[in-house]
Parts: structure tokens; sequence; C-alpha cells
């Protein structure tokens, strides 16, 4: 292996992800030859592709949380602003951990009179932003990583509640269908919202398709609707069109 090739590996190791552009300027090459970079590494499962990147190549483990907010952060945020449309003003909803939950959060302070119910201090953060909001914080364990709240008393807190609407992230969808999850603690927490909402909405944009983790959330079957910023693969799209599930892009 070459010696820029291995090095692109450490700095995915140490930082989450880096962007081609960030390889370019500190290898001093073009973003052609990262991307040849990324394309042979990833066939060797040292690291993932992304659009525009590469992230850590594992299934336990996710992407470091301030990595993670850089990841398609434009599309992220298209995705929020097509979600807040979704959800009318005096609504009540659950929201979950996840960087693109968040983004949501920062536009559903245009709507009125929200009840709302989360496990994710960042959300609710900006979410107290708007007076006329109630705010409800899941009791538990704070992940100092990323500020999301889990465990048993999660658990007992997200229970005694019933929401118009969720709206959840996830790290991977399988090519099943299966929804995926690095923590165990988190993804019992997100079960326990579903079962608990009239309707489903899950956030996730196109990075998430066919990317691996250990735990099993659920099932596309599971959900209402999909919001994401470019179409699934074929197989996918079948998979949610064969299970009702509508998809807004």
């Amino acid at each position: 292996m070459q010696r820029r090739q291995a090095k692109i590996v450490e700095q995915v190791q140490a930082m989450g992800y880096v962007s081609i552009e960030d390889l370019a300027r500190d290898f001093k090459v073009t973003p052609q030859t990262i991307r040849r970079d990324i394309n042979l590494l990833s066939k060797e499962g040292l690291v993932r592709r992304y659009h525009g990147g590469a992230g850590i190549a594992t299934s336990v483990e996710n992407i470091r949380y301030s990595a993670r907010q850089i990841l398609c952060h434009d599309e992220k945020r298209t995705i929020a602003a097509n979600v807040a449309k979704r959800i009318p003003s005096r609504a009540s909803l659950f929201i979950n951990i996840g960087t693109t939950t968040e983004e949501v959060a920062r536009e559903l302070l245009k709507k009125d009179g929200l009840r709302v119910i989360t496990n994710n201090l960042n959300v609710a953060v900006t979410l107290s932003g708007n007076s006329d909001f109630e705010i409800y914080v899941a009791g538990g364990m704070v992940r100092q990583r990323d500020r999301g709240i889990t465990g048993h008393a999660t658990l007992e807190f997200i229970r005694q509640f019933r929401t118009d609407f969720c709206i959840i992230g996830i790290s991977g969808i399988g090519a099943n269908g299966d929804l995926l999850d690095f923590d165990y603690r988190e993804v019992q927490v997100t079960k326990a919202i579903i079962q608990n909402s009239a309707r489903v909405l899950l956030v996730a944009d196109h990075t998430k398709f066919g990317r691996e983790a250990m735990v099993r959330m659920g099932h596309v079957s599971d959900i209402d609707e999909l919001f994401t910023d470019t179409l699934p693969p074929g197989k996918m799209v079948e998979i949610l069109k064969e299970y009702g599930v509508k998809i807004h892009i």
C-alpha cells in the first residue's frame, strides 16, 4: 500500500470522516487522485466511500459526532425543511437522537404550539427557542459524545406518551430494508418511540442506504414516510412500495 493511502486510512480512523477536498489539500494532489485512492481502499474494506469523502468501515462503531454534523449537511437541511412542511402546528411528536433530526428541530422553530418529547438534549435546547412550545426531555444516561439520552429510565419516560408523529433518524438501512444502528440502548428507545406514535417519519440521507451497523432496530415496514435527498436504490424503492411507505425526495 502506498504511504499516502496508509495515511488516508489513519486520518479516517482518527477523524471518523474526511472530505476529498481536505485530503487533496493535505497531500498536495488532485481530488481525482484522492478519489482513486478512496475507491481502492473501499474495495479493500479499509474505509467506507461517501459522496465527497471517506468514513470508517465498520458495523460496530459510528462516525464521530463532529464528523456526522459535517457529512451531507446541505442534504440534511433540505430533508429537514421538507419534514417541517409535513408537521402541522399544534401537533405532538417524538424526536430521537441524530444530526438529521437536529436539523429538523431548527426548521420546526417556525411552527406554533408544538408539544415535543425528545431524548436528544441538542433538540431540546434548539426547540426551547420557541416560547410557544412545550418540550419534555427524557431522563436517563447522557452520552457525552452527542448529548443523546438512553437507558431504562428513558424507556419508562417515553412509554408515558402517545404522539401524533415521531421523527426518527437511523444509522443505516440494509439492502433488505432492515433499519440498523450502533447502540443497543438507543435502539430500544427508538423502538418505544415508534410504538407510541400514530405516524412514523424516517429521515435519512443517501449515505444511509446500504450502510451496515450491528444492531437491528426494525424494518422499513415499521415506518409510514421516508424523507431523503435522492431516490433510493431500485430494489429499495420496490421494498418501500411493497409496504406502502411514502417517499419524499
